[in-house]
């Protein structure tokens, strides 16, 4: 599975942006996919997932009423609405895509763990 970003940029305080994040490849192997942030000097941490049929999200406290994520499996296409933006926001935003393929060279099960290149949002305040 490959996964490319997009939509990252400069934005004001209190501005919106919308993250895209395309996966290609073995996409019927993908479970939950989710957006990571890594700010300067700081470890990556989790901002919101969604699982691929019932759409269940999960978002990180300081996310939550501001960002909403949302998928397309149709596009196979995940979005990031990021509204009322912060200065603290300011990371590089990473796509993540977990599930299950099989191996065939190994005969067996194994955890896909696919990651995209990142895309940098700035908000100045």
């Amino acid at each position: 599975v490959q996964l490319v970003e997009s939509g990252g940029g400069l934005v004001q305080a209190g501005g919106s942006l919308r993250l895209s994040c395309t996966a290609s490849g073995s996409t019927f192997s993908i479970n939950t996919m989710g957006w990571y942030r890594r700010a300067p000097g700081k470890q990556r941490e989790l901002v919101a997932t969604i699982t691929s049929r019932g759409g269940s999200t999960n978002y990180a406290d300081s996310v939550k009423g501001r960002f909403t994520i949302s998928r397309d499996n149709a596009k196979n296409t995940m979005y990031l609405q990021m509204n009322s933006l912060k200065p603290e926001d300011t990371a590089v935003y990473y796509c993540n895509a977990k599930g299950v393929y099989y191996s065939a060279s190994e005969a067996n099960l194994r955890a896909l763990d696919a990651w995209g290149q990142g895309t940098l949002v700035t908000v100045s305040s």
